[in-house]
């Protein structure tokens, strides 16, 4: 029985985990300095840099969709990546928005550095601590709406909430 209870407390604690994830509070700074880029970098239809996309919406007149995510540790923000982002019906609601991926992963490998520190900085801007988390914000960088998590286990794979929150803001 003891055992049983101490597999059950490690899985809750784990699950609990990746849905709460801390940033170090050293990068809690008002103002955010974008690391220094040739081009705008892109992960399918994603800007990697929030100054970028802000211009971009000011210029386009589109609300940002600002995504954090911990792509390579993050259970939720993987099964929201495939139950939401990778859908038919997302597709279409893409190009309504100037679209930011900021991705806070565990390998060293997946961004460059400079990209990390620029990635925990606007994290700490957001103060965000749950992942995954969707955010749309005015062209200013104004936060409008907010959504916290994903749990593709106990909703059925229940995407309801992220499509109304976007379709407020086509």
């Amino acid at each position: 029985m003891k055992s049983t209870f101490f597999i059950v407390f490690c899985v809750l604690t784990s699950i609990s985990y990746a849905q709460n994830f801390s940033i170090d509070a050293s990068f809690e700074e008002d103002t955010v300095e974008a690391p220094v880029v040739e081009e705008v970098v892109q992960i399918n239809n994603w800007l990697t840099n929030l100054e970028e996309a802000k211009a971009i919406a000011k210029r386009e007149r589109k609300p940002i969709l600002l995504y954090f995510t911990g792509s390579d540790w993050c259970a939720p923000c993987v099964s929201l990546k495939k139950d939401f982002f990778e859908t038919e019906e997302f597709v279409q609601y893409q190009d309504e928005f100037v679209m930011v991926y900021i991705d806070l992963p565990r390998r060293l490998d997946i961004i460059s550095p400079e990209q990390m520190e620029y990635n925990k900085k606007i994290i700490a801007k957001y103060k965000t601590n749950t992942f995954p988390r969707m955010m749309i914000l005015d062209s200013s960088g104004r936060e409008k709406d907010d959504l916290h998590g994903y749990s593709s286990y106990n909703t059925y794979k229940d995407t309801s909430h992220h499509f109304n929150m976007i379709k407020k803001y086509i």
